[in-house]
């Protein structure tokens, strides 16, 4: 018969200083009291206390596996609002192992991943955004992308989306009740009003799903490509942001023929930065392969950065350059400004000017290294709107979220057309529920099992 107490390792299976072995479910204490002793030899914690913690060793009949610290905390007090057990151990894989196969052995089987917070989940703890915020939360590749998953561990997105189905179901209800009962309830003037509600909340569905753009951006990072003539400098660019020699820099033209990437945290903003190879019209094999490919990935930039060698002048390749910028979010770096300049700010605006383009300019040194915090704040600037200050602000990061908010706006939309067209309030009534259900997968109110199966299947083990 399979079990419903699972267990899993919680802690990377790498040796460290510490490791931790989770159990969860009805029969956690009475499989403890299987496999624990303290120092006086006492075994049974299922008596204890919630939420202290107990020295002793995990032993296997009469031998001992681990000295640990076990914690036991008792339902609803949970992570799961399970009985839990957390066995704190040695921080080796093989203890780790042993100490998991003990548990099994005596009752439990290995949890899926993701088990632990799907419980959390189904047992009514936390919504499926805050499910999904705890990913997000473990992957923050920031200090910006934490702070906007903790928000969502903390239910604002979900207290957002609550307020909004509320209003919803009181409309669906008022309309529904007033189509049995129409002699006791007028729907006189109630098009208007409900119009009026219709229109805030498209406002506040509007606002959401203008935030993912940055919201995604914060998440998984700014995909930048550095682009220039060869010998601009953009390796040395590259070696700047990343602060180590990442791409090789001489004074040989056409030296980076392979694509380069890293990943920089520039003052809390992710970029996924690419090297490219120099564009410009290539003879030999290999860089025109090269080159080939950095037109590619710049065509796919969230954001490029364009390098000039100020000691030299504008040539033809620097116009080539400029037609596969059009529409595309530029900062234009003026490198070698510690050199004597052949090409200026002004010659270069003057240049874009012909060119009908408007980016900005920054003097920069990569030899000096200088110029990196105009970098950041014309980013800053370009993406956020100058400073990045979250607040209670919710930003939407997931594009499940994002297609479900969609779904349930072009519903309220829906609703509005058939107001102005004056059709019966059934109508009115069906794209309702259909944005309230939208709204409710993103909270998992409405979602369906093999949904949430798919959601938790991407999670890590014991988590």
């Amino acid at each position: 018969m399979k079990t419903n107490t699972i267990a899993a390792i919680a802690t990377a299976m790498s040796n460290s200083g510490i490791g931790i072995v989770r159990i969860s479910g009805e029969e956690a204490f009475q499989i403890i009291d299987k496999i624990y002793r303290s120092k006086k030899g006492d075994k049974c914690l299922s008596k204890v206390l919630s939420h202290t913690v107990h020295y002793g060793y995990i032993c296997d009949g009469d031998k001992v596996i681990d000295e640990v610290m076990v914690l036991i905390l008792k339902s609803p007090n949970t992570y799961t609002r399970e009985d839990t057990v957390e066995i704190d151990c040695h921080g080796g894989s093989l203890v780790m192992r042993r100490i998991l196969e003990t548990v099994i052995k005596y009752g439990a089987r290995p949890a899926e991943p993701g088990e632990f917070t799907k419980r959390a989940f189904l047992n009514g703890r936390i919504d499926l955004s805050q499910a999904e915020s705890v990913i997000d939360v473990i992957n923050a590749k920031n200090n910006f992308s934490l702070e906007s998953s903790i928000l969502q561990l903390q239910g604002s997105l979900k207290n957002k989306i609550k307020e909004i189905r509320g209003k919803i179901i009181h409309e669906i209800a008022f309309i529904e009740s007033a189509l049995d009962d129409p002699e006791h309830i007028s729907m006189d003037g109630y098009h208007e009003k409900l119009m009026g509600t219709i229109v805030g909340l498209v406002s506040e569905l509007e606002a959401l799903i203008a935030s993912s753009e940055n919201g995604e951006l914060l998440k998984e990072g700014i995909n930048t490509v550095i682009v220039g003539k060869p010998n601009a400098g953009k390796s040395s660019l590259m070696n700047l942001l990343t602060g180590k020699e990442r791409a090789i820099v001489t004074d040989i033209a056409g030296t980076t023929r392979d694509i380069l990437e890293e990943q920089v945290n520039l003052d809390g903003i992710t970029l996924n930065v690419i090297d490219t190879a120099g564009i410009r019209d290539a003879w030999d094999a290999v860089e025109k392969i090269g080159v080939d490919k950095a037109k590619e990935y710049l065509r796919k930039a969230d954001l490029v950065l364009y390098v000039i060698d100020s000691s030299t002048d504008l040539d033809e390749n620097d116009e080539k350059i400029l037609k596969l910028l059009f529409e595309k979010k530029v900062i234009v770096l003026l490198n070698k400004s510690d050199l004597e300049k052949a090409t200026t700010e002004e010659m270069v605006f003057s240049y874009f000017e012909k060119e009908g383009m408007d980016y900005p300019v920054l003097s920069v040194s990569m030899k000096e290294g200088t110029g990196v915090k105009e970098i950041e704040d014309k980013i800053k600037e370009m993406f956020f709107t100058g400073e990045i200050i979250l607040n209670d602000e919710i930003l939407i990061t997931n594009v499940r979220q994002k297609s479900f908010l969609q779904a349930a706006l072009d519903s309220l939309n829906m609703v509005k057309q058939s107001i102005e067209d004056e059709m019966p309030e059934d109508f009115y009534s069906i794209d309702l529920v259909s944005a309230c259900e939208e709204l409710g997968n993103i909270t998992g109110e409405c979602a369906s099992e093999d949904f949430v199966n798919e959601i938790f299947s991407k999670f890590c083990m014991g988590k």
